[in-house]
């Protein structure tokens, strides 16, 4: 009797421990070559197709600064006339002339001024794009990440379950357990390939995301992903961290741009109400007239003038008053954005403190806790002292265990990374 529990033991060792699993996943870490977060956060700067359609928001507004220095065209004139010269000989003439538009009230230097601020507008969004793009890449590398741990974790399970289940059907032919048991953990095997497989689909779908960030093309093989989800502690005081995004918000600065160019745009509308004068000059030339009642000598005139446009536009200010409410509406607008700024930020640093205290309880032994109970009800499974169901049910709250102080690290570092996009700062590096 003792010698057939040495060999069952033997062989519980051999298929749970040893021996390898046939048809096992290939695991990410098979990928080369490494891609390193800094690498990644560059490359998504350089190649991301969303950050790159925004960036010409800036050209586009320099453009339209061009735009805004033109002085008005002039406009050149040239006539022929004919006096009927045959029948009456009365003669024919050529005139010329050019008239150009000069505006007065600081026309073109109120232009001027709404573009350029326009532009230093544009530079902030695209700088406050690149604010969320930057914290958006870095969740998604954090999420491959956490995918990858949770796919190795049901892929370790698996493997062991299965390895499980055929030493179960060794020592099932060797009558030392009953065949419910050795389907049961038969069953337990094929399930948590079922979790494996959905496993598997999360980081594929992880990773399809990242090279959207990249800006590659689907069929691109993305490379091993380098770092943890383990990002230190820190230690933050909500004050400062409020007057911190007062001053870095890029949208704040925007916010005060928007009321700078506000009041620009009511200098326009002003200046658009002064009159502006048309200057001409022309010259008119003037052929011999040979008429017997009225004969005269040929002559050149020439002819300067200015044209004063009668402005009963002025009595509608539509676009004057359009110009003060737009004063209001942005001091409005930069009173709500500061508003939501330090929402955002307490928020955020509340929820990255809950994540610490959640990442302290495994800290404190919660998943070795966990491991050492699984390998007790190994242990004793072995000995045939416990049965498979408490095995199992081991196994599973290990698993859950495993799961949760990974997503708690993920809450953790996501937390972080909330709480300096809110802030307007980054020093994170995985």
């Amino acid at each position: 009797m003792m010698k057939n529990r040495i060999k069952l033991y033997v062989v519980f060792v051999f298929y749970v421990w040893v021996l390898p699993v046939k048809g096992q996943t290939i695991s990410p870490d098979t990928l080369t070559p490494v891609l390193d977060y800094r690498t990644f956060l560059k490359e998504v700067a350089a190649r991301n197709m969303a950050y790159a359609a925004e960036q010409y928001n800036i050209q586009l507004a320099e453009a339209n600064l061009l735009s805004a220095g033109i002085f008005p065209d002039p406009e050149v004139e040239v006539g022929l006339f004919d006096n009927a010269q045959r029948r009456m000989k009365m003669g024919y003439g050529v005139s010329s002339g050019i008239s150009w538009t000069m505006e007065l009230g600081g026309k073109r230097r109120a232009r001027v001024d709404v573009a350029q601020n326009e532009v230093e507008l544009t530079k902030l969004m695209v700088e406050d794009f690149f604010r969320h793009l930057r914290a958006d890449a870095t969740l998604a590398y954090l999420r491959a990440i956490h995918s990858g741990l949770v796919l190795h974790v049901q892929e370790d399970s698996y493997q062991q379950l299965l390895r499980l289940a055929q030493a179960d059907s060794v020592r099932l032919r060797l009558g030392s357990i009953t065949q419910v048991d050795a389907r049961q953990s038969k069953l337990e095997a094929r399930t948590m390939r079922n979790e494996v497989f959905a496993a598997e689909a999360d980081q594929q779908a992880t990773y399809a995301h990242l090279l959207l960030l990249l800006g590659r093309e689907e069929q691109e093989s993305l490379p091993l992903l380098e770092g943890d989800l383990q990002v230190g502690a820190r230690t933050f005081m909500l004050p400062t961290l409020v007057l911190e995004a007062q001053d870095n918000r890029a949208d704040l600065k925007a916010a005060l741009g928007s009321k700078h160019i506000s009041h620009k745009m009511l200098q326009l509308a002003k200046a658009n109400r002064v009159i502006d004068l048309g200057v001409s000059v022309g010259m008119e030339y003037n052929a011999e007239a040979r008429n017997e009642m009225a004969p005269s000598p040929s002559f050149t005139a020439v002819q300067a003038g200015v044209s004063i446009p009668l402005k009963f536009s002025n009595r509608r200010p539509g676009e004057l008053r359009a110009a003060q409410y737009g004063i209001l509406q942005a001091e409005k607008n930069y009173e709500l954005v500061e508003l939501t700024i330090k929402t955002e930020v307490r928020q955020a640093f509340y929820t990255y403190q809950a994540a610490a205290k959640q990442v302290e309880q495994f800290n404190a032994g919660l998943l070795e806790d966990a491991k050492a109970i699984l390998d007790g009800k190994v242990y004793s499974y072995q000995r045939g002292e416990t049965s498979l169901l408490e095995v199992l049910d081991a196994q599973r709250t290990y698993n859950g265990v495993q799961q949760s102080f990974y997503q708690a690290l993920y809450d953790y570092a996501a937390a972080l990374v909330e709480l300096e996009r809110a802030t307007g700062i980054w020093d994170i590096d995985l």
